[in-house]
């Protein structure tokens, strides 16, 4: 039943990320076909699916053992129909306004907001030795969806599938693509996995009313380990919905300039799979040890990469690019190791709970460091400071994980 529950949900869960981050990869087509937005926009485009997962996502925080897993996740999942369609029918339209995007893109947001529900009830199911393999399975293939939405999305929106044609212009050059695919082809995926939970999956074995779980924020570890989440997913979510654009604005002006959604995928591709190998990694090391060796990572990677964000020519093009991969290398690995930390720190209902709530604010970090890049770049090609501030940010908690987690002596070893 465990491993039933795993396979079922990691399907569904890739579906979620897909759909969540379908918008990163369609937003920087919409300038092509005609759309006139300017760069701060196609950032909160990219921006809004973030705001609401985050915030849905501690709605799904308590939704397993008050509703059980298998309407929670069936439903969940048919829901992404919704975003699906609603972008599909938008892109076709030249009509469409900035504001019915918006809302759209808010709507995409229904796909990130299922981790919260679908990680907690497989942590249920498997004994504490075997979840950060279990969990890292899920999460890593879950991960995989962005990657797969921003490979896929390049190559099916070529074919003539769904609806008319559109005339996609770029540096004078045209040529015919079907927008409308980008999101559409998620429909019967969605169905088939929403069908897969339905019949498939049996509700979790832990039950508890909405008042009973509100005792997790009364341990300060749930918010220790909720700055230490934010530092690996915040940081692998907000870098994979930012990373298309801050391809094309930063290098799209240079002669040879490199095509975004050919290289974007790649970060995701990095974070997810590592997280996936760093499970049984972490189950052997301890998670707080392999989230010391995540947070380093990312504090190198953060200081090393200032100089390149700020280009003036093509020249720094593969040292932006090779250390935006090592940004997604080390959040994976301290994506998986948290979670392993999380079950060892708290009992089974609590930890799923806390799971559930490390992730919902994690998951603002689309939002988060779309609308910081927006800001802090505009229509300029420099996000130095940026990235000067998320290695302030890295570097608290790495002192952080060593102090309560990692050291000898610590409060809580894990």
């Amino acid at each position: 039943m465990a491993w039933r529950t795993l396979w079922i949900t990691t399907y569904c869960l890739l579906l979620s990320f897909s759909t969540w981050f379908m918008v990163s990869a369609i937003a920087v087509k919409l300038g092509g076909i005609g759309f006139k937005f300017d760069p701060p926009q196609l950032f909160w485009l990219t921006a809004m699916p973030g705001l609401a997962a985050g915030t849905l996502r501690m709605i799904h925080t308590f939704l397993i053992p008050v509703f059980g897993t298998r309407k929670t996740v069936a439903v969940s999942t048919l829901l992404l129909a919704i975003p699906a369609i609603g972008w599909g029918m938008a892109v076709s339209n030249p009509g469409t306004s900035y504001t019915t995007f918006m809302i759209l893109a808010f709507l995409a947001g229904l796909g990130g907001g299922n981790f919260s529900s679908f990680m907690p009830s497989t942590s249920l199911f498997f004994p504490k030795k075997m979840q950060g393999t279990a969990l890292g399975i899920q999460a890593g293939i879950g991960n995989f969806g962005v990657s797969v939405a921003q490979f896929l999305i390049p190559a099916i929106i070529g074919i003539a599938l769904v609806g008319s044609s559109q005339t996609f212009t770029k540096a004078g050059k045209t040529s015919t693509i079907y927008l409308q695919n980008a999101a559409y082809i998620w429909v019967p995926l969605v169905l088939i996995g929403a069908a897969a939970a339905w019949f498939g999956l049996r509700d979790v074995p832990v039950q508890a009313s909405f008042k009973e779980q509100l005792d997790i924020f009364k341990e300060k570890h749930t918010w220790l380990m909720t700055s230490l989440y934010v530092m690996t997913f915040g940081s692998f979510s907000g870098l994979a919905a930012a990373f298309p654009l801050m391809i094309k604005q930063l290098y799209g002006g240079f002669p040879g300039a490199p095509e975004p959604l050919k290289y974007a995928f790649l970060g995701p591709l990095v974070g997810a799979g590592i997280r996936a190998a760093f499970g049984p990694i972490a189950d052997k090391l301890g998670g707080a040890k392999v989230t010391m060796l995540s947070g380093i990572g990312l504090l190198g990677c953060a200081i090393a990469i200032v100089p390149y964000t700020r280009p003036d020519s093509m020249d720094q093009w593969g040292g932006f690019l090779w250390l935006m991969l090592g940004l997604f290398f080390f959040s994976g690995i301290g994506n998986a190791s948290t979670f392993k930390q999380i079950p060892m720190i708290f009992p089974p209902r609590q930890a799923g709970g806390v799971i559930g709530w490390t992730s919902a604010i994690a998951a603002y970090g689309p939002f988060v460091f779309s609308v910081l890049l927006g800001a802090i770049m505009g229509s300029g090609k420099n996000a130095s400071p940026f990235f000067i501030g998320l290695a302030v940010f890295y570097a608290l908690n790495i002192a952080l994980n060593w102090w309560f987690y990692a050291r000898k002596g610590a409060e809580k070893p894990c």
